[in-house]
C-alpha cells in the first residue's frame, strides 16, 4: 500500500526541522511540510478553508471553540510554541506604572483581545500579582502596523468587557507613542521599545520573574498546539499516532545537535550555559514533551484561566477529550 500525502503547516521550529526536511519521515505518510512565519495566518487558513491537513493552531482559542462544540477539528498533544510571557508587558512610563497594579483601570493595548499570549499575561497578573482586570479598557489592533480586525476570528468572552478597535490607520506601537495607551502585552515586541526611552517593560529584569513563576508553578507557557480533521482522525487513528512519534523523534534530533559541543549550533554566545540551565529546570533536558500528562500543570493552568476571564464554562471538557492519544511509548 503506497504512502498517504499530508500537509503540515507550522513555524520554522528548530525542532520541526528534521521533519521539515524529510530527515525523519513518519511511517505511512509522505509529508509536505508548509513553514510559516505568521502563525496568525496559519490559524485563519486552517478554520476558514480547512486549508491543510494538520496545523498549528492558538491554544487559547482551541480551548475555547472545542469547549463550545464548534470546533471540527481534534489537537495532538505537541505543542509547538511556548513563550514566558513577563517580558512581553511594555509600559508608557510617562503613565506612572510601576508595579503590576498600576496596571489596574488603565488603557491596555493587545492585539487581540482572545489571543493566547494576552490571556497568559491577564491570567499571570491576576494569580501572580492580584492585578484587578475589571476596570480596563482593551484595544485591539496590529502591533507595529495599523490593520482592521478579523471579525470572522473575533471570539469574545462571555461577560461584557471594554474592547474598541485602534482608530483607523493607527497601530498598538503609535498608541503607545503617543499614550493613548498606557500598556501593551501580547506576542509581539512594539517597534517604539527599542526607539523612544518613554517605553519601558513592566518587569526591566523579566528573566528572573520568569524564572521565579517556573520554579514557583511548573509552567512554561504553551502558546500553540497543532490540530487535525477530528473526521481524519476517526477515520484513520494511526495517522495521528504515527505523527506524533515522528514529531518526537524530531525534537530529539534538534535537542541532540543543540547539545553538540565541537561548535555552537545557534549564533547565542553562551549557548552552553543555557542548556545547562535548560538541564536544570526540565525533565530529562527537554523543554517541549509532548502529550497531556507531562503537560497537566500547565494546560490546566491556561483552561482555568480561560474559565476565569469567560471564554470558557467551568463545565469544559475534560482535557483528555480533547486530545488525541498518545499510544505505545508515552503516556
Amino acid at each position: 500500500m503506497s504512502n498517504i500525502a499530508l500537509t503540515v503547516a507550522c513555524g520554522h521550529y528548530d525542532h520541526m526541522e528534521a521533519l521539515s526536511r524529510g530527515i525523519v519521515q513518519p511511517t505511512g505518510i509522505d509529508v509536505t511540510y508548509l513553514a510559516n512565519e505568521s502563525p496568525p495566518e496559519i490559524f485563519a487558513r486552517m478554520i476558514k478553508t480547512n486549508a491543510f491537513d494538520i496545523s498549528e493552531m492558538s491554544l487559547a482559542m482551541y480551548f475555547t471553540l472545542k469547549s463550545k462544540g464548534k470546533f471540527p477539528y481534534i489537537a495532538l498533544p505537541v505543542f509547538p510554541c511556548r513563550v514566558f510571557r513577563h517580558a512581553y508587558i511594555y509600559v508608557n512610563r510617562n503613565a506612572g506604572i510601576m508595579v503590576p497594579r498600576d496596571l489596574e483601570g488603565r488603557n491596555i493595548g493587545v492585539q487581540q483581545y482572545r489571543q493566547t499570549a494576552a490571556t497568559w499575561v491577564r491570567g499571570i497578573l491576576q494569580n501572580e500579582y492580584d492585578v484587578e482586570m475589571s476596570g480596563m479598557k482593551f484595544v485591539e489592533g496590529g502591533v507595529n502596523v495599523s490593520r482592521p480586525p478579523d471579525e470572522d476570528l473575533d471570539i469574545l468572552p462571555d461577560k461584557k468587557i471594554q474592547i474598541v478597535s485602534a482608530p483607523e490607520g493607527k497601530s498598538i506601537n503609535d498608541l503607545l507613542i503617543d499614550g493613548s495607551v498606557d500598556a501593551y502585552f501580547g506576542a509581539r515586541q512594539p517597534k517604539c521599545y527599542k526607539t523612544h526611552d518613554h517605553i519601558v517593560r513592566l518587569f526591566p529584569d523579566y528573566r528572573k520573574e520568569e524564572r521565579r513563576f517556573y520554579d514557583r508553578t511548573g509552567i512554561f507557557p504553551i502558546m500553540h498546539c497543532l490540530v487535525m480533521k477530528e473526521e481524519m482522525h476517526l477515520q484513520n487513528p494511526w495517522i495521528a499516532e504515527n505523527m506524533i512519534k515522528a514529531f518526537e523523534e524530531s525534537k530529539q534530533w534538534a535537542l541532540a545537535r543543540m547539545r553538540f559541543t565541537g561548535t555552537i549550533r545557534y549564533m547565542v554566545p553562551w549557548l552552553n550555559h543555557e542548556i545547562e540551565e535548560i538541564d536544570d529546570m526540565f525533565i530529562n533536558g527537554d523543554p517541549y514533551p509532548l502529550g497531556v500528562a507531562a503537560n497537566r500543570i500547565t494546560l490546566e493552568t491556561l483552561m482555568k484561566y480561560l474559565v476565569d476571564q469567560s471564554f470558557v464554562t467551568a463545565q469544559h471538557p475534560q482535557l483528555e477529550d480533547m486530545f488525541t492519544p498518545i499510544v505505545g511509548w508515552a503516556e
